[in-house]
């Protein structure tokens, strides 16, 4: 039994209450951003950029621990490298956000949410490897754009009849 609690809660680089702190810290930046996207009913709001950063956060915390894994600390034939972690999870969430995207009745929609997504699990990555002043500027930026912006944003005729503004 000691064995499998052992191998529950292994050694890690980060302590603990540090991962689960990035990892909550992941979930307010990304709500943060996720909620501007709800508010506006767009299709991926709220929940969608919580998991995205949360994932992201997640990723960016496994690829710091994997560096130090004991495992793999002799082991001359494995090369880790966290610029991939990176890499890989740019790539997976820009996959997500370009289905946000669609043309539609002569208009492109869904190009900030997509840009939400994709900013949401930069937000994650910096905050699993730790660096949140990055992040909370990141998350501020993004909803001082979101928000102020929008209002700033010209509109259509036909959009301020109807009561809708674009994709933003």
């Amino acid at each position: 039994m000691d064995l499998i609690i052992a191998d529950m809660f292994p050694e890690s680089r980060l302590h603990y209450p540090v991962i689960f702190a990035r990892l909550f810290g992941a979930v307010v930046l990304g709500g943060l951003i996720g909620f501007e996207r709800e508010a506006r009913d767009q299709p991926a709001g709220f929940r969608t950029h919580i998991l995205v950063s949360l994932a992201a956060a997640l990723f960016g915390i496994l690829s710091i621990e994997a560096v130090h894994m004991p495992a793999f600390a002799n082991d001359q034939q494995v090369r880790i490298d966290p610029l991939r972690v990176i890499e890989a999870v740019t790539a997976g969430v820009a996959f997500l956000a370009a289905g946000m995207i669609v043309f539609s009745r002569g208009r492109v929609k869904g190009l900030t949410t997509g840009a939400g997504m994709w900013l949401s699990g930069a937000i994650g990555l910096t905050v699993g490897f730790g660096y949140w002043p990055v992040a909370f500027f990141a998350t501020i930026t993004a909803i001082c754009v979101l928000f102020v912006f929008h209002r700033l944003e010209p509109r259509s005729t036909a959009d301020q009849a109807k009561g809708n503004g674009s994709d933003s």
